[in-house]
């Protein structure tokens, strides 16, 4: 008799194995060098089962994402069959954003299905009429980029051709596309190779067993952890920018016996802009906060995400109807529905709940017409500071909450990009203050050495990352253009602008908030 955990933990490492496979293949730096990617293995029923510690926002919308698409796919009549894989990327059913593209695979032994392999990568370019796709100023889904819903980009292990080339004609970096989704289905073959290969040693009905028992140890320690923590509901709001408006994010979290509740009733309504976030980004924010308060060894599985339930009305930024813009709620509203549920339960665990992060992945989106032809298009996101908590300051210069990817090398943003790189320091001083002071944000600077159009996702340009229990809030961001003319604009949070040859951006990023008076 085989331990159902050695068998567990070895679906573990599978998944692992997906996303180092995935990062070694994939063309874009933005996978390759940032890892901007991640990689999970599902029962037949779409329950995730095992899945790598990769990037948060993606791995609570697995749960959400693999779920919608089943349910897709049965509406719609379609069975996937042995070598059939899936692509998609419509926030709508994955769960996140348009340019994290999404690719499901079924594991046949014989023609017994045994579950799922899938990943989710984030694509430099999907289209639209901005560099990097994620557009400031879309009012529509359908202005941030190509909506791919779900369709057979392999079948019986024959790529499709007629699919793949659709999807290329509408990416406007489509050689570095290719690389990246052939390297997502590469990743998804290894999965499906290993599993069979764990189903050969000890049996199919050892390994769902073992998946079972996994899921269902996920569950009790979850609930044991959660169990320690004070009973009660916590409230809190925070605010996203939009112009001059702030828009409240309201919450309530209940933690009780059966586990936590997050409810965002009051939240704002959806916008004609790109902050709106779908269901599956919001789960996977309040899935975030839970696993990093919880102790102990606890596997990110179904049975830990059965213990939450989230209460997003329709309609709303946490929960719109499509076709509302959703690219930015995806990197910039996922941080601030995390730092609410965070202030919320700050409330009954004081001594483990930090002050606040950067609270926005800074995102910078470059790119244009090059002068002898073709087309370039550049993204990244930038850390900042973590806050203040209790024994210990903030972290400077990191990638805070929802984001967990690494920065760009300047040396291969260079050499791939028409960039030179002026300035990569932390932003000293820009923590908040307080017995324990949080961390510093980022000064990171570039100048274009060709025509390009920058756009910025941002947040905490007008509000701070708040303090807590009498510490300072963190410096909020900034972004500059210094013309080469010598005139200075100062860009609002969410912003894009033409830029000429020799024009240098300025970005800094916020500093985490304060933890505890001095006094």
């Amino acid at each position: 008799m085989v331990s159902w955990e050695l068998i567990f933990r070895a679906s573990v490492f599978i998944a692992e194995e997906m996303g180092v496979a995935l990062r070694r293949s994939a063309f874009s730096p933005n996978i390759r060098e940032r890892m901007d990617h991640s990689c999970a293995i599902t029962d037949p029923e779409g329950n995730i089962v095992a899945q790598a510690e990769h990037i948060p926002v993606h791995l609570g919308s697995f749960r959400v994402g693999v779920r919608n698409l089943l349910d897709w796919l049965s509406r719609e009549g379609i069975e996937l069959g042995r070598g059939d894989a899936v692509i998609l990327n419509d926030p709508y059913i994955s769960g996140t954003h348009l340019n994290d593209v999404m690719v499901m695979e079924p594991i046949y032994i014989g023609d017994r299905l045994v579950g799922y392999v899938v990943n989710k990568a984030h694509h430099v370019d999907v289209g639209g009429p901005v560099p990097g796709s994620i557009n400031p100023g879309a009012r529509t889904l359908y202005e941030e980029g190509l909506v791919i819903p779900p369709v057979r980009i392999m079948v019986r292990g024959e790529l499709q051709r007629d699919a793949l080339n659709m999807i290329l004609s509408n990416f406007k970096t489509p050689e570095t596309a290719i690389g990246d989704i052939t390297a997502q289905l590469a990743a998804n073959r290894v999965g499906v190779v290993r599993v069979r290969e764990l189903v050969e040693r000890y049996g199919v009905d050892e390994v769902l067993n073992a998946w079972r028992e996994g899921v269902e140890y996920g569950r009790k320690l979850a609930l044991m952890e959660v169990g320690k923590w004070p009973r009660g509901a916590y409230d809190a709001v925070d605010y996203m920018e939009l112009g001059d408006e702030l828009l409240p994010i309201k919450v309530s979290v209940e933690v009780s016996e059966d586990g936590v509740k997050a409810d965002f009733t009051g939240t704002h309504g959806q916008v004609e802009a790109p902050i709106n976030a779908v269901y599956g980004v919001t789960f996977s924010a309040v899935s975030f906060v839970i696993r990093s308060l919880v102790r102990g060894d606890i596997p990110t599985n179904e049975g830990f995400y059965s213990i939450i339930n989230v209460t997003a009305p329709e309609g709303t930024l946490v929960n719109p109807r499509k076709p509302a813009p959703v690219s930015g709620g995806n990197v910039e509203t996922t941080q601030r529905i995390a730092d609410v549920v965070f202030k919320a339960l700050a409330k009954a665990l004081p001594d483990r709940v930090p002050a606040a992060g950067s609270g926005t992945m800074m995102n910078v989106m470059i790119g244009g017409t090059l002068p002898n032809g073709g087309y370039w298009a550049y993204y990244e996101t930038i850390g900042g500071g973590t806050g203040g908590r209790s024994g210990k300051p903030g972290v400077s210069g990191v990638h805070v909450n929802m984001t967990n990817t690494l920065n760009t090398p300047i040396e291969i943003a260079e050499r791939q990009y028409p960039l030179l790189f002026t300035g990569y320091r932390i932003r000293e001083g820009s923590g908040g203050d307080g017995l324990y002071r949080g961390g510093d944000g980022i000064i990171r600077s570039f100048k274009v050495l060709t025509r390009a159009r920058l756009s910025i996702m941002a947040e905490r340009f007008r509000t701070r990352p708040w303090g807590l229990w009498g510490g300072g809030d963190g410096a909020p961001g900034e972004v500059i253009v210094k013309r080469v003319n010598r005139s200075v604009i100062k860009l609002s949070s969410k912003a894009s602008i033409d830029l000429e040859p020799g024009d240098e951006v300025i970005i800094e990023t916020p500093g985490g908030g304060g933890y505890g008076s001095r006094r």
